[in-house]
C-alpha cells in the first residue's frame, strides 16, 4: 500500500460544521483521497460502526480509510502516535506521528510520518513552536520516510510551499471541519498540490524535473474530480510536431568510418 499524498483529512466530529459524514463527502468531491479517523474518545463500537461509513464514502473513488491508534478497525492501515506503540504493528501501511529529528529517527518498519506543527494551528493552540517551512524542510532531508505537513495548513499557498519544502502532501482538519463548503476548500488545496507536483516543461520534448522526496513523486488524486477534468493536470500533453518532418540520420563521422 502506499502512503498517504495530496491533501489528507484528519476528522473531528466534535468541531465539524455539518456533521463528519457530511464533511467527508464533501472533501471526497474535492478530490481528497485519504481521511484518517480519529475520534478515539468513543466507545470501539461507536468507531467500528463510524470506520464502515467511512470507508463506504471512501469505497466509490478507490480511497482509503487510515484508523489512528494501532486498531486498524477491521482495515489495515493505522498512524500511531509518537509515543507508541513499539515496535509498531505489521499492518499493510503504518504511519506515525513525529514532531523533531528525534522521534524520526525512532522510525523502524513505519511507511511514512507526520511532521507538526508547521504552523500554529487553532485545533492545538499554544502547542509547538512551529517548524515554519525551513524547519518543515531541514526534517524531510533527515527524515528516513515521506513527510505530511501538517498543523496550520490552510490555504493553496501553504500547500504549496509544503510540496517544495518536500512533503509528499498535507494533513488538515480545522480548514475542511469548519468549512461552509468542503468540497470547494478541497478542490482549492488539492488543485494547488496538483499545480505543485505536476511538472513544468520549458519546451515540448524537455525532460521533466524531479519531484520533491528524492525523485519520488507523490500520488495525485484523479478519479471523481472534475477540477482534475477542466484543469488537465496529471495528463500527457501531446509533442508538437516539428516544421522540418523527421531528423534525418546522422553521417558517420572520419572516425567511425
Amino acid at each position: 500500500m502506499t502512503p498517504p499524498s495530496g491533501v489528507v483529512l484528519l476528522t473531528d466530529r466534535l468541531v465539524a460544521r455539518d456533521g463528519l459524514d457530511r464533511v467527508v463527502v464533501g472533501a471526497v468531491a474535492g478530490g481528497v483521497r485519504w481521511v484518517v479517523l480519529r475520534e478515539k474518545n468513543l466507545p470501539r463500537a461507536e468507531r467500528s460502526a463510524l470506520a464502515v461509513d467511512l470507508r463506504a464514502i471512501l469505497a466509490d473513488v478507490g480511497g482509503t480509510l487510515v484508523v489512528a491508534g494501532p486498531d486498524p478497525l477491521g482495515g489495515d492501515a493505522v498512524h500511531l502516535p509518537a509515543a507508541g506503540p513499539y515496535p509498531p504493528p505489521t499492518h499493510s501501511l503504518v504511519g506515525r506521528s513525529c514532531h523533531d529529528e528525534t522521534e524520526l529517527n525512532r522510525l523502524t518498519t513505519e511507511h511514512y510520518a507526520t511532521v507538526s506543527p508547521v504552523w500554529p494551528t487553532k485545533t492545538k493552540p499554544g502547542y509547538g513552536p512551529p517548524l515554519d517551512i525551513a524547519g518543515l524542510g531541514s526534517l524531510v532531508r533527515a527524515s528516513p520516510v515521506p513527510l505530511l505537513a501538517l498543523g496550520g495548513v490552510e490555504t493553496p499557498e501553504q500547500v504549496t510551499a509544503c510540496v517544495q519544502a518536500g512533503a509528499i502532501g498535507v494533513a488538515v482538519l480545522g480548514v475542511l471541519m469548519r468549512a461552509t463548503d468542503p468540497a470547494e476548500t478541497a478542490a482549492n488545496l488539492t488543485s494547488a498540490f496538483q499545480e505543485a507536483v505536476t511538472p513544468k516543461l520549458s519546451k515540448p520534448g524537455a525532460e521533466s524535473a524531479r519531484s520533491p522526496r528524492r525523485g519520488l513523486r507523490p500520488t495525485v488524486p484523479t478519479q471523481g474530480s472534475s477540477l482534475t477534468a477542466r484543469s488537465g493536470h496529471g495528463r500527457p500533453q501531446p509533442q508538437t510536431a516539428t516544421r522540418n518532418g523527421p531528423p534525418q540520420p546522422q553521417r558517420a563521422t572520419q572516425e567511425e568510418k
